[in-house]
């Protein structure tokens, strides 16, 4: 298995195979590129039959930015390795192709050219829930010490700034309000059930109270906003959610609240896995 951090990436969103992935693509490629005049990049499939609603083209010249970009969209052409594809080509003041790449979002903002050997990036030995049940019990040790055993405590700087980042999110969803971008005219409305949480009490109030948290996170994802896979964008509002709640309720510190993380990001890893 890869490492969590494919679980737990960060970035903007709505979707992490329609935004995060062709906006990860543009700026690998920008990077190779950097003295490139301008960009185009065409796009095939579901990622051009919906791109205009997942901000696919706002991500794009966001990535490519200062340098001019060119968008072709080409929504009944698929690729044959996967739906979600796309090209990047590079050219110089004289219009002359530099370089192209074409690449395929397949999910949770991972992105690929099916080119390099996938298991390089493998770093997890035991790849089932039964085997890491067997190292638990054998070992005494708990899942996210098999986490910190197998990546190292580095992974703690990346599940922190996770962590940063998720409460940021619900902050910003709690203190915004208006019309969410997309056309559909929206309202905002985690910051109204965090009123109402406040005025409820028991078992209502939790459960209002988490809500809020889940859907400032989810608001600001439909937005645009910073936010991190868990292991997806659309999903990514219910464990910052759930964490928020414990730590504020439980007075758990961060340092419980990342090895939860990491637990979640192990779990999560293993459902890809076998998926």
């Amino acid at each position: 298995m890869e490492s969590i951090k494919e679980i737990f990436r960060i970035g903007n969103g709505p979707s992490s195979s329609h935004t995060m992935g062709p906006k990860k693509a543009a700026e690998i490629f920008k990077s190779k590129h950097p003295t490139a005049s301008t960009f185009k990049v065409t796009l095939f499939g579901s990622l051009a039959s919906t791109g205009k609603g997942h901000l696919t083209d706002v991500a794009l010249t966001q990535a490519l930015h200062p340098q001019e970009l060119t968008i072709e969209w080409l929504p009944g052409t698929f690729l044959t390795k996967h739906p979600n594809a796309l090209k990047i080509e590079a050219f110089d003041v004289d219009k002359k192709l530099l370089d192209e790449w074409t690449v395929y979002s397949v999910g949770g903002g991972k992105i690929t050219d099916f080119e390099n050997d996938e298991n390089e990036n493998k770093v997890y030995d035991l790849t089932t829930m039964k085997d890491l049940i067997s190292w638990s019990k054998k070992s005494g040790r708990s899942f996210w010490e098999y986490v910190e055993l197998t990546e190292g405590k580095e992974i703690y700087d990346h599940l922190r700034e996770a962590w940063s980042i998720m409460q940021d999110s619900i902050k910003r969803g709690i203190d915004s309000e208006g019309i969410l971008p997309g056309g559909l005219g929206l309202a905002r409305k985690a910051s109204s059930y965090f009123v109402r949480a406040k005025n409820f009490s028991g078992s209502l109030k939790e459960k209002t109270l988490i809500f809020s948290y889940a859907l400032a996170v989810t608001e600001e994802n439909a937005s645009g906003g910073k936010i991190v896979t868990a292991p997806t964008c659309g999903s990514s509002g219910v464990v910052p959610a759930v964490l928020k709640y414990l730590q504020d309720s439980f007075t758990f510190s961060d340092d419980k609240i990342l090895r939860a993380l990491a637990t979640a990001g192990l779990v999560g890893n293993i459902v890809k896995e076998n998926a």
